[in-house]
């Protein structure tokens, strides 16, 4: 590992990323339909990209995609889930260089936890939102996911 404090960063960086993916060629990762009582959606603005998101993120070792959602809910935005999170669909995100897989899922029953909706590292802001009434800067990711929610139709197999 001392040899790769010799390198630039960015050689650093891709050699990293190019012995992970030959460990592990396909990524995991969920993002969370989060319901409140009126119907409004939990969208989150991290702090590493730009835009609102469905709040999710990678699928640790040895954790279930359903253990994922409720992992990541937790801990991004303080919330606790009461029922089983449904799976909605898994999708190919080709965005990732077509190795990244992405689990879709629908929370409707959650209490609040610790840090509920509270600024952390991650998660910069956290808000409810109308299906009608998104910001403006939501991915279109998340715009296409919703649409598909709100028709109760997933036809698609691709993020």
């Amino acid at each position: 590992m001392r040899i790769l404090s010799c390198l630039q960063t960015r050689w650093t960086t891709r050699l990293l990323q190019g012995i992970s993916r030959l460990r592990n060629p396909y990524t995991l990762g969920v993002r969370v339909i989060v319901e409140d009582a009126q119907n409004q959606i939990l969208l989150v603005r991290h702090s590493y990209v730009a835009g609102w998101y469905l709040p999710g993120g990678g699928v640790d070792r040895g954790e279930t995609l359903e253990e994922a959602a409720r992992r990541e809910v937790q801990e991004e935005v303080g919330i606790a889930c009461v029922s089983r999170p449904v799976l909605l669909n898994v999708y190919l995100n080709e965005q990732a260089s077509g190795r990244d897989h992405v689990g879709l899922f629908h929370i409707q029953d959650w209490i609040q936890d610790a840090g509920f909706l509270q600024p952390n590292a991650e998660v910069l802001e956290a808000a409810f939102f109308a299906l009608g009434q998104l910001p403006e800067d939501v991915s279109g990711a998340t715009v296409r996911r919703l649409a598909e929610f709100q028709a109760g139709e997933f036809p698609s197999a691709r993020w």
